[in-house]
Parts: structure tokens; C-alpha cells; sequence
């Protein structure tokens, strides 16, 4: 198990790194000077020239990758060319708000889509099982934006025509001024992600049961009189853990390097909200340090996801 370890940390920092060539080489090939950005498009030649020294975009491109990776290894991914902030400031100013995002849906996606995905496994073609499967479908085809508005529309704006205030629009209450006052900002977007998520959740949980459920030790254990919800519940739905935890896994892993629609909707100043702003003003560090982070928080998800697999398949442990 060290040795499985030690070669997937390899491979992830080997990963990393590719991933962070790709992402500098696709920018400093992107149209566009950042340092005319900055300086403005009035700027003289000597203030242009200047701005571009101290952005270290005079150098030549290897120097500014090999300084971009050496002091990334510290936690310093250079200055914002916008704000001139540190780019790890900057970051960590936004993840709270994402990790709020993710953290809260996440809870109900699957407090919604795996129940649905067993009831529809046990009841298959009955009308609970084509009831959740039109709504999962619905929900699959349907844009987040567009459920995004809806769900404001039903619960704020019409409600706020009646007098009455059911939840805010948008924006994010830190969690330091009251968890009620947080959630409560987070409500809508935890439903709307939430939603999107569960409706694929549902399918593979439903897809992976009726698998299972056909298999002869499910028949075997009927056959010894459990209980049926232990059958379902310890042999059947066990058994899907490994294909879901696996999903999961990318999910958080995807979502936490910026649930980018959501944030725009609803207004919250996320990882997704500064990926957006960086790339239109072409803050070329600080995309680079989005997309670095995206990619960390994948590889960490899948580490962990085969950390769960080994404490859900006994035999893998040998």
C-alpha cells in the first residue's frame, strides 16, 4: 500500500507539472500584452517598457516558468497584473465561498439522489421509478443557468412581489456572522447545484442497484430470510459505493476548482467568479493559479477516492 502510494503522489506532481506547462504555454501564446493592459492603451513607449520589466515579461520564457514553478513550490503564485496581490491572497480570499458552495450542495445532492436511485431499483417500472426518471432526465438536460434562474424566480421574486422575503438573491454571508445567516444565503445555490447533481446521482445509483440486485448472493441472502431493507441497504447498495464514491470524487474534485454558472448567477464571489475575471483581463498569473488549484484538488480527490475503494473492497487490501 506505500509503495501504491508513494507512485500515485509521483505521478500526481508529474501530472501537476504538466498541467502547469500546458496552462503557461497556452498564455503566453494567447493574443494580447498584459502590460498594455495594465499600463493602458494611452501609455507611453518608456512607461509600456517599464511595466513590462516589472512584470519580469522581458525575460526569457523558460526564466519565467522556471521562477513562476520555484516559488509555487513555496505557496507563492507571483502578483496579480489587476491588483497587483498576491495571487495565493487572492485565492484564498475566494475559497471559502466555493467550498461553502460545494460542501453544502454536495450534502443534499446525496440525500436526494441516492434514495431516488434505490427507490427506483427496487420499484423498477412502476410509477416512482418513472417518476424519478423523468425528473433525473429533466434535470440532466437542463442548463444550470436557466435552473439558476427559475429558482430565483420562484423563491424570490415572486415571493418578494408578495411581501414577502423567503431567501436573498444572491451574495455570501461569512460563516463567522452566523451559520443561519450563511445558509440562508447559500440556499438557493445548494438547491440549484444540488438538483443538477442528483439527477445524475440518481441514474447510476438505480443502474449500479438493478446489477446488483440480480446477482446470486442478493438471491442467497433473501433466501436466508434477512430483512429486506438489509438486503438492499448492506448487500445492495454496498456494492454500488465503490462506483459512486469514484464519481464523487470528480465531482468535488471538478467543482471546487470553481462551479463557474452557479457563482455567476447567484452572485458569489467564488474560484469560479475570479477564474472568469482573470482570464477577460488576461491576469495571466492568476489563471495559471486557478487552474493549479483545480488540478490539485482533483488529484487530492482521486487519492482519496482510492484510499475509500481499499476501505470498501477488502480484497484490494491485499
Amino acid at each position: 500500500m506505500v509503495r501504491e502510494i508513494v507512485k500515485r503522489l509521483l505521478s500526481a506532481v508529474v501530472i501537476l507539472i504538466l498541467l502547469s506547462v500546458f496552462v503557461f504555454a497556452l498564455f503566453y501564446i494567447a493574443p494580447g500584452n498584459p502590460a498594455r493592459l495594465i499600463a493602458g492603451e494611452k501609455a507611453s513607449k518608456e512607461v509600456l517598457e517599464q511595466v513590462t520589466r516589472n512584470l519580469g515579461l522581458d525575460r526569457p520564457l523558460w526564466q519565467q516558468y522556471l521562477s513562476f514553478v520555484g516559488n509555487a513550490v513555496h505557496g507563492d503564485f507571483g502578483i496579480s497584473y489587476r491588483s497587483q496581490m498576491p495571487v495565493a491572497d487572492l485565492i484564498a480570499a475566494r475559497l471559502p465561498v466555493t467550498f461553502s458552495l460545494v460542501g453544502g450542495a454536495m450534502l443534499l445532492w446525496l440525500l436526494i439522489g441516492i434514495p431516488l436511485g434505490v427507490v427506483s431499483a427496487t420499484h423498477p417500472n412502476t410509477w416512482r421509478d418513472r417518476l424519478a426518471q423523468v425528473l433525473s432526465q429533466l434535470f440532466i438536460s437542463m442548463p444550470s443557468f436557466v435552473l439558476g434562474m427559475f429558482m430565483l424566480y420562484l423563491l424570490y421574486y415572486l415571493p418578494r412581489r408578495h411581501g414577502m422575503m423567503l431567501f436573498p438573491a444572491g451574495g455570501y454571508s461569512q460563516l463567522a456572522h452566523g451559520f443561519a445567516q450563511w445558509a440562508w444565503h447559500m440556499a438557493l445555490p445548494w438547491l440549484t447545484l444540488a438538483l443538477l447533481m442528483a439527477a445524475l446521482y440518481q441514474r447510476l445509483t438505480r443502474a449500479e442497484m438493478l446489477d446488483v440486485l440480480g446477482e446470486d448472493y442478493i438471491r442467497t441472502a433473501r433466501a436466508k430470510g434477512l430483512p429486506e431493507y438489509k438486503v438492499i441497504y448492506k448487500h445492495g447498495l454496498r456494492s454500488t459505493l465503490t462506483v459512486l464514491t469514484t464519481q464523487l470524487g470528480a465531482d468535488i474534485g471538478s467543482l471546487l476548482s470553481g462551479s463557474i454558472i452557479i457563482e455567476q448567477v447567484f452572485g458569489l464571489q467564488g474560484v469560479g467568479a475570479l477564474a472568469v475575471n482573470s482570464v477577460n483581463s488576461q491576469d495571466r498569473p492568476v489563471v495559471i493559479g486557478v487552474v493549479l488549484l483545480g488540478g490539485f484538488f482533483i488529484v487530492m480527490m482521486n487519492l482519496l477516492v482510492d484510499a475509500l475503494h481499499v476501505a470498501l473492497e477488502p480484497t484490494l487490501r491485499k
